[in-house]
């Protein structure tokens, strides 16, 4: 006799369990010889070993199709306990979903763009996304990151940005590596929050399912059986994102998220997401997703701040045009008169 733990997460718990737990019931009916009792996410089971391996078989087997299509009927749970494969499947209302949640939240791609991104993902290894600020570039990027190795498509996830500061000098940060970095790396840790359950991003964390590390970091690496993100790659030189792009081993995938228009390195180096995307864009294997302000979904004022930036940044653009031919008309003028 032995007893084990079944943590369900990553999907709508209503989904799983039923209505009045009517699912659980098929389960319990299923496997007669079990001790089966449910105490919220968690299914405790009591019994042989071989029973207990045979209904952790099914329950995963349950849990991917509900990872796959987002519902399932309770003839589609009948039909996977008979082990037949599931008619009937469930509409495509939920072609947006890109998971659930620990607490079954639907993560979805919400707008045209985000739902453009989702798509160059499943069809390309390396995408960028490129877009302002509450676009969902890194909150999408890190949900497909974790339905990957939900679904075990992957072995690990890895996440990086540059240590950048936004225009302030932080002076010097104590404490060790992790410390001195996590900062730096807080709206990544924010997403994987929302996506998995605290126990098991800790221990995901400390196995190293899931890295976390500054750019500098990837130098020297071949990273395979991995999903890889960069965030702020706008922060990234040009011999930084190089370096990064050829980190990549045979069965990687990649998203590099970025804001052209928020450059938070020293005047004197040059930013070398813009020109990545200028020579890597014709391809094959690499897309390309812009986003913009129709994409935002924070704060309805985010939408009307990022307008009126973008205004001004044009207006001066314009005039700082205007003054290059104006010097560049008298710099001819004079040298016909000489």
């Amino acid at each position: 006799m032995g007893e084990h733990s079944i943590t369900i997460e990553g999907v709508n718990l209503v989904e799983f369990f039923g209505v009045n737990n009517a699912k659980f019931d098929i389960l319990r009916r299923a496997f007669p010889q079990l001790k089966l009792v449910n105490r919220g996410n968690t299914i405790k089971v009591a019994g042989s070993e071989e029973q207990i391996k045979l209904f952790e078989d099914k329950v995963n087997a349950f849990l991917e199709f509900l990872y796959a299509y987002g519902s399932a009927s309770i003839v589609n749970l009948e039909e996977i306990l008979a082990g037949t494969m599931p008619s009937n499947l469930p509409a495509e209302h939920n072609k947006d979903l890109i998971l659930f949640g620990p607490y079954g939240n639907a993560i979805k791609a919400r707008t045209p763009n985000q739902k453009r991104m989702v798509h160059q993902v499943e069809e390309n290894d390396i995408v960028f996304a490129i877009g302002p600020a509450g676009t969902g570039k890194t909150y999408t990027a890190v949900a497909l990151a974790v339905r990957a190795l939900k679904n075990k498509l992957i072995k690990k996830i890895v996440l990086t940005r540059p240590a950048v500061e936004a225009g302030e000098n932080l002076g010097f940060l104590p404490g060790d590596l992790k410390e001195k970095v996590d900062p730096y790396l807080r709206p990544l840790y924010d997403a994987l929050d929302d996506m998995i359950p605290i126990p098991k991003l800790n221990e995901y964390m400390v196995n190293r399912v899931i890295e976390i590390a500054p750019l500098a970091f990837m130098r020297g690496r071949t990273i395979d059986n991995a999903f890889i993100i960069l965030d702020e790659a706008q922060n990234a030189t040009n011999l930084q994102l190089k370096m990064f792009l050829t980190r990549l081993g045979p069965s990687a995938k990649c998203i590099i998220t970025g804001d052209l228009t928020q450059i938070d390195l020293p005047k004197n180096q040059k930013s070398g997401l813009d020109k990545a995307i200028r020579i890597l864009t014709d391809i094959k294997g690499i897309g390309i997703v812009t986003l913009n302000e129709e994409d935002v979904i924070r704060h309805r004022l985010v939408k009307k701040i990022i307008k009126a930036y973008e205004k001004v940044e044009q207006e001066e653009k314009a005039d700082r045009e205007r003054r290059k031919d104006f010097f560049n008309s008298a710099d001819r003028n004079t040298n016909a008169e000489q």
